[in-house]
């Protein structure tokens, strides 16, 4: 027996279930603030994590130098000639290659110390700096110690 379309549910046809035009381009709006919102966090990371082994880097260097400068004698201290005045240093510390990667430039100075004159004869002012260019970014990093002529010497040796 044929009913027809006697009820409103059987005349109807079935429904479609999709979103509309409106509703995608919202979607992807979001999907898309998302995503340059992801990449700008993970690059900042990225740079931040760089930025930092380059400064932990420049402070080893700047550590080392001063204290293999900490064991010297007095008589090879306060001797002009005897200290490197300049040097290279390479990013990675069990290479001596200089000449490519981040090269880390520096300079030791060896000066009187600005205490008052009782002590002039008896301290020395040691000043490391350490320079380097990331990108275009010229970086600059500086210790500067006292060396007493009765220092680590006596014991050392």
């Amino acid at each position: 027996m044929n009913t027809g379309c006697f009820t409103s549910q059987s005349c109807r046809p079935a429904a479609r279930a999709a979103f509309t035009l409106v509703e995608m381009l919202v979607a992807m709006a979001i999907i898309g603030v998302v995503v340059v919102g992801l990449y700008g966090g993970i690059t900042s990371g990225i740079g931040s994590v760089r930025m930092a082994r380059e400064n932990l880097r420049a402070t080893q260097i700047l550590v080392e130098k001063t204290e293999a400068i900490r064991l010297y004698r007095w008589d090879q201290i306060t001797n002009s000639s005897f200290l490197p005045t300049n040097f290279l240093a390479s990013y990675d510390a069990t290479t001596t290659n200089t000449t490519s990667g981040i090269v880390y430039s520096g300079t030791v100075s060896v000066a009187a110390a600005p205490f008052s004159a009782s002590y002039s004869n008896d301290l020395r002012l040691l000043t490391v700096q350490v320079s380097w260019t990331t990108g275009k970014l010229a970086r600059k990093r500086q210790l500067s110690t006292c060396v007493c002529r009765t220092g680590l010497q006596p014991y050392a040796y």
